[in-house]
């Protein structure tokens, strides 16, 4: 570095931002800056690191090599900026408040309709909660704890399991009332319904050397499927966390004992070093015990 100059709280915010959306304009929009702006943060840090940051491609950027390696470092340095913040401001020491990151699946047909156990046992806890598909950045988002459907694969952060899951049909009983499902092929009699995978109900059936259409219903969330499948308008292929509930109310019955194991499981994440780890630690375990509950 050729300059002893450190950058910029802003420059590295800046940076960070266009690695992690991969655009420049993404990055202003993001900031509240104009695009002008963020290629001229760039433009200055890289001319204090005496090196380029991004290769760029026409309207498209791309991290190089010294990007990424550099991105891992301005990450960590702006994670100890906003703990350090935490650290020294005293009416955030003692707030009460913990930030939750759920999908909006998890949100709804998990989390939601379980949250009056946790306020009720937990009142010293301001539970705020995030739905979002995004995986979040806890370098970059104020959130504190998380639940992710994934591998489990997040070396930086402390990962728990809570929960494997397992995908199967569920079908309203007033649906089937006047129908039988024995067999797999007896479920090609209704309406399917479809999520976000187009090619999960065709994987279902290709175990059983059966082929189906894609046709009927498509839904962007997979928990919107089975509320679909809950008013009677079909059958949804649900993931087994998704639909616990439902299938104790008798909302939904699994009309087949057969069932697969899911690609993915949920997990309880937050970063490695937290002022609110007493909290974090709180809830995770409420997580964990209302998963053995179902």
């Amino acid at each position: 570095m050729r300059n002893q100059h450190l950058p910029t709280t802003r420059a590295l915010q800046t940076f960070e931002a266009a690695a992690r959306l991969a655009s420049f304009s993404a990055a202003a929009a993001e900031l509240n800056l104009t695009q002008g702006a963020v290629s001229h943060q760039i433009g200055e840090l890289e001319k204090v690191l005496d090196c380029k940051l991004f290769d760029r491609r026409g309207r498209t950027v791309e991290l190089n090599a010294t990007g990424e390696t550099y991105l891992k470092f301005v990450r960590d340095a702006l994670q100890a900026l906003r703990l350090g913040g935490q650290a020294v401001d005293p009416v955030d020491a003692t707030t009460k408040t913990l930030t939750v990151s759920v999908s909006p699946n998890f949100a709804g047909k998990w989390l939601v309709p379980r949250l009056g156990e946790f306020l009720t046992t937990q009142p010293d806890i301001d539970l705020r909660i995030s739905a979002s598909m995004r995986h979040i950045d806890f370098a970059t988002d104020d959130v504190d704890v998380a639940v992710r459907h994934g591998t489990g694969d997040w070396p930086d952060l402390n990962v728990t399991r809570l929960s494997d899951e397992w995908i199967f049909p569920v079908i309203s009983p007033m649906l089937l009332a006047n129908n039988q499902i024995n067999e797999p092929q007896d479920l090609m009699a209704f309406t399917l319904l479809h999520d976000q995978d187009p090619d999960k109900w065709q994987q279902w059936f290709e175990q059983f050397e059966l082929n189906v259409s894609d046709e009927g219903p498509v839904f962007d969330q997979t928990a919107y499927a089975i509320d679909a499948a809950v008013a009677g308008q079909g059958i949804a292929l649900a993931r087994s966390q998704l639909v616990t509930l439902d299938l104790a109310s008798k909302r939904l019955i699994a009309p087949l004992q057969h069932r697969n194991r899911a690609p993915f499981s949920y997990w309880i994440v937050w970063p490695r070093s937290s002022p609110k780890e007493d909290r974090i630690r709180r809830f995770s375990n409420w997580l964990l015990d209302a998963a053995k509950t179902g």
